[in-house]
């Protein structure tokens, strides 16, 4: 039983791009840091382990090796350039948060433990889940930047549960336990749309709060421009992206598929826009399933929204 903070990643322990090992968070050095954080609160004993906490080094290992050498080192039409755009830039795998059988509730506190040392190194934080349950403790780590964080959620649905079999952070809450952060002010959520968890008495404390509700429906309609037109300049940010905000089309490992969702060109704009409107401090990519993929097609996906956010966020000096 580990008391590490966090561990290699499974299947021969290969890293996202096989870019270097870091697990030593006290002695951090990067400009990026990609964290594992594979699982959730449960909400039922049935539901401990499942295929999403599979998601992060399903992600990692992906990619070929020629798929790697292109990434690296091939020039990137998404970004007009080589993905580190000539520059000395840093990016690190810190592997994955380890867990405590025996005590579910320790995964978060190594994850916020985690995060906090990643965010106090003035790293950009990139987290991989497992289900939305995991940006609790990441977006409680934010404290430490001493800032009022603008925060931006991609999902089919609104997260502001309570409770779920009394369990309050689990992968219904995390906006609502967003909400009660004093370090996060304005919350906009994108992509809403279908049935989920949400019932009426949700959606209106999501409104009292103040949350920008944008369908998937009026995204569509009024194009991702108008969408960044309603998000507060200047940043600080952190951006959420569970994989069901995203159209089931491009990504389908999922386990609540629902037509609708962002595209790729709008994945790629909101992406590009947000970090060209102010600092991204990190982002988080969650509800992943790998067995429900198709050809690959998530994780062709999720490589490309990684590598443009990283590419985008060098281009827009958030690195020097």
């Amino acid at each position: 039983m580990t008391s590490e903070l966090t561990v290699p990643p499974g299947q021969t322990g290969g890293t996202f791009l096989e870019l270097p090992l870091a697990l030593n968070l006290d002695e951090l050095q990067a400009d990026f840091a990609i964290l594992g954080i594979p699982f959730g609160m449960p909400y039922s004993a049935s539901s401990m382990a499942n295929d999403q906490s599979n998601a992060p080094d399903a992600i990692r290992h992906a990619s070929t090796a020629e798929d790697i050498e292109y990434t690296k080192n091939h020039y990137d039409f998404d970004l007009g350039g080589h993905l580190f755009a000539g520059k000395d830039i840093s990016v690190v795998d810190c592997g994955n948060v380890s867990a405590d059988s025996a005590d579910h509730a320790e995964h978060y506190r190594r994850a916020e433990q985690a995060a906090r040392k990643i965010f106090d190194s003035g790293a950009i934080l990139i987290s991989l889940g497992g289900d939305h349950g995991i940006p609790i403790p990441v977006m409680r780590a934010l404290e430490v930047l001493n800032e009022t964080i603008t925060l931006v959620q991609v999902d089919a649905h609104l997260d502001w549960r309570d409770e779920v079999n009394g369990e309050t952070e689990g992968y219904s809450s995390p906006i609502r336990r967003a909400s009660e952060m004093p370090w996060i002010d304005k919350i906009v959520q994108i992509g809403l749309r279908g049935i989920g968890s949400a019932r009426a008495p949700e959606v209106a404390d999501a409104q009292a709060y103040g949350a920008d509700l944008i369908s998937a429906y009026e995204m569509h309609d009024i194009g991702i421009d108008a969408v960044l037109d309603r998000i507060p300049d200047g940043g600080p940010y952190y951006l959420t992206i569970d994989a069901d905000g995203i159209d089931p089309t491009i990504m389908p490992a999922v386990l609540a598929q629902t037509p609708g969702g962002l595209n790729w060109i709008q994945t790629r704009k909101l992406i590009h826009g947000l970090v060209n409107k102010g600092r991204v401090v990190g982002i988080d990519l969650v509800e992943i399933a790998p067995s429900n993929d198709v050809g690959n097609i998530t994780m062709v996906h999720a490589e490309r929204l990684i590598t443009n956010f990283i590419g985008a966020s060098i281009r827009a000096g958030h690195c020097e």
